[in-house]
């Protein structure tokens, strides 16, 4: 399936890029000045500059793409479409950013009958922006990236992110328990769009986590998946924006990560 051009004529990534780009200034602007914080729920905040990005991106896609659905966290969290529909986190791992930790995201999707067509994550600091489309193969700034090919979770470092939901979160602490005399090490990014990033990159083999909601994932599945990765649920169906729970990297080693915390959780 062909990508849409935009109304003044130039390609989906291209407006994607252009949010990222617009997304950077402000995030970069932000950064470090102790941000307004709002409480959403059990360890859920939002900050000024989420919402801030949140409104610019609309802006673009308003101006370049009308016709389009936008399903972004802060303001239009309940939007659905079967047609074009773009998936937006405007800063993924809030906690990070408002603490001056220098872990956190930009990330936005292009989906079609809700399944990802194109999607770009963005580093706004370090400028790492991971981008693929269908069929395109997946990209870091300028080089072609893939998972990492590890063969077994005995040769790997995995990512396992909490989440805000006490018993997801405890589940995943009972896997790190499990996994850490399996694993050269564990990580806990603390972003799931830079989880999914990561994996599709090598820099980590394979990252999990129970409690995703589509702009946490959207961009990241077609990342790993256009950088030659396994992505799916935890019974191994293949994972849709739509599933809560995620395992993804490198094939062997998501294979494994993924049966271990099913016995880990006790339906295996």
């Amino acid at each position: 399936m062909n990508l849409p051009l935009s109304a003044s004529g130039v390609p989906a990534m291209a407006v994607a890029q252009a949010c990222a780009a617009r997304a950077r200034e402000i995030i970069r602007g932000a950064f470090g000045d102790g941000p307004a914080i709002s409480v959403k729920g059990n360890r859920n905040i939002v900050t000024e500059t989420d919402v801030a990005v949140e409104r610019a991106v609309h802006e673009i896609l308003a101006r370049e793409v009308p016709e389009h659905a936008i399903l972004s966290e802060e303001t239009a969290a309940d939007t659905r479409s079967g047609g074009w529909m773009w998936v937006c986190d405007p800063v993924d791992g809030t906690k990070n950013f408002a603490q001056g930790i220098p872990h956190f995201a930009f990330s936005i999707a292009l989906c079609y009958d809700e399944v990802p067509r194109l999607g770009l994550t963005l580093h706004p600091l370090l400028d790492w922006e991971f981008r693929a489309e269908r069929g395109g193969g997946c990209w870091l700034n300028e080089r072609r990236v893939t998972v990492s090919g590890r063969a077994s979770l005995a040769e790997s470092v995995v990512s396992v992110d909490l989440g805000f939901d006490d018993l997801r979160g405890g589940q995943q602490l009972d896997l790190s328990r499990a996994l850490w005399t399996k694993v050269q090490g564990i990580r806990t990014s603390s972003s799931a769009a830079l989880g999914f990033a990561f994996a599709a990159a090598g820099k980590w083999d394979a990252y999990i986590h129970r409690q995703l909601s589509p702009w946490d994932s959207a961009a990241g599945i077609v990342l790993v998946e256009e950088a030659g990765g396994a992505v799916s649920d935890l019974e191994g169906n293949p994972a849709s924006i739509y599933s809560e729970a995620v395992v993804c990297g490198t094939p062997a080693v998501q294979r494994e990560l993924r049966l271990l915390a099913e016995r880990v959780s006790g339906r295996a």
